[in-house]
């Protein structure tokens, strides 16, 4: 019998290729999207992450309440939700979320887990490294529209850091969701 780490693991190696691919983007129905554990297949072409010899990177980001993540993401930063896997309690054991060819994994791992947000209210050290508009343990996103991200975010309650800035490395913005994890935001360059 496989180990959820070993089904993520396998899950992982299958998507590697599909960020290096550069074909049509191929949409599957929401029924479908939410009651599948994998896209298998969706980009990959059916070549594996290791015959492609790409690196990649998914950041893994845990939630008090990953359901209410999955909505929170796509409603203030426009991911979109592919993978949505509970346990018998309704707890989120393991989510998925798209933007352009980026992927994250979220899940809620046990009750007792406290987001950034909460842990600053009871540690005065959290507090303190928090106090800056950095990015501290946070996620860099590329998006198309950095205007219209950011009005969007700040719509939806995302707290902002620091309003967009022009400048070396680029154009930007920061936030914080709704449970204190902190994003990145710089505008894609076209040119």
């Amino acid at each position: 019998m496989r180990t959820s780490a070993g089904r993520k693991a396998t899950t992982i190696r299958k998507r590697g290729a599909a960020a290096v691919k550069s074909g049509a983007k191929q949409k599957r129905p929401a029924a479908s999207r939410k009651a599948s554990p994998t896209r298998k297949g969706r980009l990959s072409g059916g070549k594996s992450a290791a015959a492609s010899n790409a690196q990649f990177v998914i950041p893994m980001i845990s939630y008090e309440d990953g359901i209410a993540a999955l909505e929170w993401l796509s409603s203030a930063f426009g991911f979109r939700e592919t993978t949505r896997l509970t346990t018998p309690d309704g707890r989120l054991s393991h989510g998925e979320m798209e933007t352009g060819v980026g992927l994250i994994m979220l899940a809620s791992p046990t009750p007792d887990y406290r987001g950034p947000k909460h842990h600053r209210e009871v540690c005065a050290q959290a507090r303190k490294w928090s106090s800056v508009p950095w990015i501290i343990d946070g996620v860099l996103v590329y998006v198309d529209d950095l205007d219209q991200h950011f009005s969007r975010a700040k719509a939806a309650g995302a707290l902002i850091l620091s309003e967009i800035e022009d400048g070396p490395p680029g154009r930007r913005y920061r936030a914080e969701d709704f449970e204190g994890h902190r994003w990145f935001f710089f505008e894609k360059d076209n040119g």
